[in-house]
């Protein structure tokens, strides 16, 4: 085959080591990569590329001829589309999964060169190829495997044991042909029975403001960031999945951030949790002492009744979601098990039954706690440091999501024991006030080598002002020292 290479840097280039002008008509995306384009997804080969230049030097390369290995992806149409054809329905693969591989199929199927010129890599294990490697994305999906095989000597019973195991997988829609034909073709390649994937949960692009998030160019907010800032590990994991792109590019915000925060968590979730266990633990003549109360029979209570049935009905609907990995509406469905708790707080308003008819109120205050440990249970996946709070507070033992959580969750009344004595209430959410929006985002802007600038800057001027910290300087000092309480507290 042809490839380019570089004469100033005197070797092939690997398909990250130069980038172009997209060929795909009506594309004309201009910084395409070496095997695929981000814009318009199509899958690449480097001498494709027009006005190709190298990343390193930024030279023109030229096409030498080399020899290497391909994969013969002709040869296993028919058995490969009747996989896709049939798993793919079965799986319920993403809409862009199938919309992404059918485009690929479309196209025809083609060889596909396996090995590449470098230096670093899997070594291929042949004389004549001796000095080349294998193509990452040939040799990456069976690093599954062979990750399985470096933890147990059995581990054929998950990847030859395709009656019995159900293989799910997740990743950005860039990667998706890579794993719905790339990998798949090689397992059928072999003859021999594998577990092949049934389920390819796929996503859509996240944005950063009004650009796009770049890890090569630093431009966004990444793992090594979030742990300098005075932000709960859980408030990100809410925004993010709440936020998850699985059928649209979505953003991330700084601004969205913190209305979620106040408005879903503070305002929602948190609230519905805190007033009721806050309320359970007040004193005589108040509350109930801490402990669950007994309240009236819920068979002469209609509305309670009638809450159990519409939390059943979403715990039923967060299953069917979470069972067909649509992860951001599951979390909904939760969520909207809180407002309803709110709602049903107020429809009278619990504390002026206390008072008025206090076996009413025992039973919405027993039946609102049983809803907050099962929304401890079902937010368990999504932000599991929260649920461990709250089990800590109702001083609950673990989570438990088993067959019956649908019928238990219909009688949210029956959950916790009456007289059961629950732990210290306090609230689980903070509000992210405007003063820290503006200070992330000015933070954050630009890529990181910007923000090496200002930061050595920022020293620069401290030391000439003779050491004096300013409120931006303390709010630092405050994240970083908020960091280390939160990270202990999410390894716990």
């Amino acid at each position: 085959m042809q490839q380019l290479y570089c004469d100033r840097c005197e070797r092939f280039l690997a398909d990250r080591l130069v980038e172009g002008n997209c060929p795909t008509p009506g594309c004309n995306y201009d910084c395409a990569r070496g095997d695929q384009c981000d814009k318009c997804g199509k899958l690449l080969n480097p001498t494709e590329l027009l006005e190709p230049k190298c990343k390193v030097c930024r030279d023109t390369p030229c096409i030498r001829d080399t020899n290497h290995l391909f994969i013969e992806l002709p040869k296993l149409k028919d058995k490969l589309e009747e996989y896709i054809s049939a798993t793919s329905a079965s799986g319920g693969w993403s809409h862009n999964a199938i919309q992404i591989t059918n485009s690929w199929l479309r196209e025809g199927l083609k060889p596909r060169c396996i090995t590449r010129d470098l230096k670093w890599g899997v070594p291929v294990p042949h004389e004549n190829f001796k000095d080349k490697v294998f193509y990452v994305w040939f040799d990456a999906p069976i690093g599954y495997v062979s990750i399985t095989a470096c933890y147990t000597a059995e581990w054929e019973k998950w990847w030859k044991n395709p009656e019995n195991v159900e293989l799910y997988q997740f990743m950005g829609k860039d990667n998706v042909p890579f794993h719905t034909v790339m990998f798949p073709s090689t397992l059928i390649g072999t003859g021999e029975s594998w577990t092949m994937m049934k389920t390819i949960s796929v996503t859509e692009y996240l944005n950063y403001e009004s650009g796009k998030f770049s890890k090569s160019k630093g431009v966004g907010v990444f793992g090594n960031d979030v742990k300098d800032t005075n932000i709960p590990v859980e408030v990100w994991r809410y925004y993010l999945l709440a936020n998850r792109p699985e059928g649209s590019d979505t953003k991330f915000e700084w601004a969205d951030l913190r209305d979620k925060l106040k408005g879903e968590l503070v305002g929602n979730l948190g609230n519905f949790i805190n007033r009721v266990l806050k309320f359970i633990a007040k004193g005589p003549g108040e509350g109930y002492e801490s402990a669950i109360p007994v309240g009236r029979c819920v068979d002469s209570h209609p509305p309670t009744k009638d809450f159990g049935c519409k939390v059943g009905k979403l715990v039923q609907e967060y299953v069917d979601a979470m069972e067909k990995v649509k992860l951001r509406e599951a979390l909904s469905k939760a969520m909207e098990i809180s407002s309803a708790g709110n709602k049903y707080l107020e429809d009278p308003p619990y504390y002026k039954l206390y008072k008025t008819d206090e076996p009413t109120c025992a039973l919405a205050l027993k039946t609102s706690a049983g809803v907050v440990y099962l929304l401890a249970c079902l937010l368990e996946p999504f932000m599991p440091s929260f649920s461990v709070k709250v089990l800590t507070q109702l001083n609950w033992k673990c989570i438990s999501l088993s067959d019956d959580l649908v019928e238990r969750a219909k009688r949210p009344w029956e959950i916790l024991p009456t007289s059961h004595k629950i732990g210290i209430p306090s609230p689980l959410f903070k509000k992210m006030e405007d003063e820290d929006v503006k200070f992330y985002t000015d933070k954050f802007a630009g890529s990181q080598s910007d923000r090496k600038d200002r930061k050595l800057k920022a020293e620069v001027a401290a030391t000439k002002k003779g050491g004096k910290s300013s409120k931006k300087e303390k709010l630092e000092k405050s994240a970083k020292t908020n960091t280390k309480h939160i990270n202990l507290e999410d390894r716990k």
